[in-house]
């Protein structure tokens, strides 16, 4: 009879409970509007196919009552979801590149900035911070956040040699039991590292992971959403030699745009709550 209560309650504990799937349909419901607004261009909705930002964000857990903290959001593509979801209830804080960092941050974020301006309905209550080497713990105050996301960004961390801090610096912005979301480009787990391997913007996702877990945080899972068996991660100019960027140019175009967008890795992380 024991068993049997106790195989119930953990049944139990693994089915989302009403609620859960109540606020799990809003939540959808929320981004089904946002992708569809105005506010996204063309280009930006060809890349849902490869992106999947609805599967993403559910899979990471977000709710539109939630302070969501994006790290280095570049020109907006997922600002144009988050910042509508949380306009009501929750709060968008975009962690952009540091204005001192070089003239092309300082002209990306300065574009990023005009782009919130020019729809105050939608971002009128964003909050734009800075984050780079150095200047991480500026992203969000500590303990304020319920979530900390990022999306193709660990490469560029590693390469600049401050990953280390940049993890630990989601950990202090996060409340405790708050969620850290990876979406990154993602290595074989066989592939030597070498300095080559560390130029081609692909990471492995045993990498992403230690980086996370010696900052704190605990592993909860990983989704497939964002994966692309067709991308072997071998190509001459590394990841930028896919589509969007075609770094070779009109050289073998065709066979790259017919590989699709990187294969990703997309994580979800926790800081435990005590």
């Amino acid at each position: 009879m024991r068993t049997l209560v106790a195989a119930v309650l953990a049944v139990t504990a693994m089915t989302p409970s009403a609620a859960q799937t109540k606020a799990e349909a809003a939540t959808a419901a929320k981004i089904d509007a946002a992708l569809a607004g105005p506010q996204r261009s063309e280009a930006n909705r060809a890349r849902d196919p490869y992106r999947h930002p609805k599967e993403t964000l559910l899979f990471f857990g977000l709710r539109p009552e939630m302070t969501v903290v994006e790290v280095t959001p570049g020109g907006g593509w997922y600002s144009e979801i988050l910042g509508p979801v949380l306009a009501a209830k929750g709060r968008y804080v975009a962690a952009h590149n540091n204005p001192m960092g070089s003239p092309n941050a300082l002209r990306q974020r300065a574009s990023f900035i005009e782009k919130l301006k020019a729809n105050p309905e939608l971002y009128g209550n964003v909050a734009v911070t800075s984050f780079g080497k150095g200047i991480e713990t500026n992203l969000a105050a500590p303990g304020s956040a319920d979530m900390v996301l990022t999306f193709r960004n660990v490469h560029n961390w590693l390469m600049a040699d401050f990953a280390a801090d940049a993890f630990k610096a989601f950990y202090g912005a996060l409340k405790p039991g708050g969620v850290l979301g990876v979406v990154e480009h993602r290595m074989p787990e066989d592939r030597p590292d070498t300095e080559e391997s560390r130029r081609t913007g692909y990471v492995k996702q045993s990498e992403v992971i230690r980086l996370a877990e010696a900052a704190g945080f605990k592993y909860v899972g990983s989704s497939e959403v964002n994966a692309n068996p067709k991308d072997k991660a071998d190509h001459p100019k590394g990841v930028w030699t896919l589509p969007p960027t075609y770094a070779m140019g009109d050289t073998d175009k065709a066979t790259y745009a017919a590989i699709g967008e990187s294969d990703r890795m997309t994580l979800k992380f926790v800081k435990p709550a005590n």
